[in-house]
């Protein structure tokens, strides 16, 4: 599903009430969208809702009307004179015939649900004063918090907190999420989000032609590999990872049998001699072959079964990696690179930029964490003020010209063309060692399976994060590949497809 910033859904509501839908029906559906959610969430009891000077606000006074006609206890604190009110908001406001209280926060009271209808997702300052004080004390009251659109004090497309926000345990949100939905801290603040359709026709898309998504099969459903009846492992790619050395060899052996379940037709591990007896030993339907020099890993790629190459997990730091890294790009090969080699380049990043860039025939997807990620966007990092892990990950993917995934509980992803997805399916427990080595695994079985990158990073992203969920709490990485043919199993009955 479409993810739209801040500025492409106020163009979304221009667009459709200029096709001929008032902005006041438009509020309409959304005030009510929030009583009906309201409703669900307490049966009975007072609801107070605290409205701001904005729109939001007037979705507020929407939902009190809705919910007074439906009988329930309601009452209003606004945050300006009503007089103050503009647009579709004063129109709002005229259809609530009780007052309105001070906006003092003495004014909360004990009420069985809070409705946040103060700022939504426009909010661009830090909150302050007043605000800031009936956000605490909203916060501090105990009872559950229903935001509209977004928790007040989130930004909506960098997903940061202004200073201090809301915490509501459901928002509702109208036509699509927003990057705060999904994004952390914002994500934190949203509890359940909950989409209404509110009678924005679909096809203003079609001129705003976002290009964010939210991470789910709806996105890359069509791009997923299934395998032919008439197909055979060959067809399904041939996926070279290398492994460390003897006393480093389970992190590609991890990321070997993850390329392996996540459908490659054949795996093979690139060992030093020494580790040689280690891995075969410890390894069975993944082949291993005897490789110490980058000029013997080059003769091995002079076999073009060989599609895809997985570097990183274990491989070690210095020359050698990246020696093997511009090997296997130069020879036009799908490259997934990931702690090692990536840290390898760390003191001069352009030389694996520009390697990527000339190469004419190579995907490559780098997958760092936050901890890897300034090593090569080293003005990039995530203490840079001001720019969100979206806005982060677009810039180090048009800088290197590779895919460029962002690991996280918000995973982030982006194309040198400016597409992204963000997952939001990783459960806590996913945190663990060697789990990225898995997912760089699955990355790699699906590029050789002919999957282009950024969709192959995406799905590699959703099934690491539901393998995760399948396996539960207790997860160890080598849970991760056991729970990948249930996922597997969760994208054909998404897709409906027969097995």
């Amino acid at each position: 599903m479409e993810v739209l910033t801040t500025a492409e859904m106020q163009r979304a509501d221009q667009l459709s009430i200029t096709a001929g839908t008032p902005g006041f029906k438009l509020m309409l559906s959304a005030g009510q969208a929030v009583a009906e959610a309201a409703n669900a969430l307490v049966e009975e009891g007072p609801i107070l809702i605290v409205a701001g000077p904005g729109n939001n606000g007037g979705d507020g006074f929407v939902a009190a009307a809705e919910l007074a006609a439906q009988g329930r206890e309601v009452s209003i604190i606004l945050m300006c004179e009503r007089d103050q009110l503009q647009g579709d908001a004063a129109s709002a406001a005229r259809g609530w015939k009780q007052p309105v209280l001070p906006f003092n926060p003495q004014a909360i009271g004990k009420p069985a649900l809070i409705i946040d209808a103060l700022f939504g997702a426009g909010l661009s300052r830090p909150v302050d004063g007043e605000a800031r004080a009936m956000i605490e004390a909203i916060n501090a009251n105990g009872a559950p918090v229903l935001a509209v659109d977004l928790p007040s004090g989130i930004n909506g497309t960098s997903a940061a907190v202004l200073g201090v926000a809301v915490n509501a345990i459901e928002t509702v949100t109208f036509f699509r999420k927003k990057p705060a939905h999904l994004l952390l801290p914002g994500r934190m603040h949203c509890g359940h989000v909950r989409v209404a359709d509110i009678g924005i026709d679909a096809q203003v898309l079609d001129e705003i032609a976002p290009q964010l998504f939210e991470n789910d099969p709806d996105f890359w459903g069509a791009a997923f590999p299934v395998p032919r009846i008439d197909g055979h492992k060959y067809a399904r790619g041939h996926v070279l990872a290398v492994s460390g050395d003897v006393a480093a060899t389970g992190a590609a052996r991890l990321a070997a049998r993850g390329a392996l379940r996540a459908g490659a037709g054949l795996v093979t591990l690139a060992s030093p001699r020494d580790a040689l007896a280690i891995n075969a030993s410890a390894l069975t339907a993944v082949m291993v072959r005897a490789v110490d020099t980058v000029v013997e890993f080059g003769e091995l790629l002079g076999d073009k079964r060989y599609n895809t190459c997985m570097i990183g997990p274990g491989a070690g730091v210095g020359e050698r990696t990246c020696d093997m890294v511009h090997t296997a790009i130069s020879t036009q090969r799908h490259v997934v690179l990931d702690a090692d080699a990536l840290t390898s380049f760390a003191a001069n990043p352009e030389r694996l930029f520009e390697s990527i860039k000339s190469s004419l025939g190579a995907q490559v997807v780098l997958t760092p964490h936050e901890g890897e990620f300034p090593r090569l966007f080293s003005d990039l990092s995530n203490k840079t003020p001001g720019r969100s892990k979206l806005e982060r990950v677009r810039a180090a993917a048009e800088r290197s010209g590779a895919v460029v995934l962002l690991k996280g509980p918000d995973t982030t992803i982006a194309a040198p063309d400016g597409r992204a997805t963000i997952a939001a399916n990783a459960p806590p427990w996913l945190a663990t060692a060697g789990a990225g080595d898995v997912l760089a695994g699955i990355i790699a079985g699906l590029l050789a399976q002919g999957v282009p990158a950024f969709e192959a990073a995406s799905i590699g992203v959703w099934m690491h994060g539901e393998a995760a969920s399948e396996a539960g709490p207790g997860l160890i990485a080598e849970d991760l590949t056991e729970t990948l043919p249930a996922v597997h199993r969760r994208i054909y009955n998404a897709l409906g497809i027969e097995y």
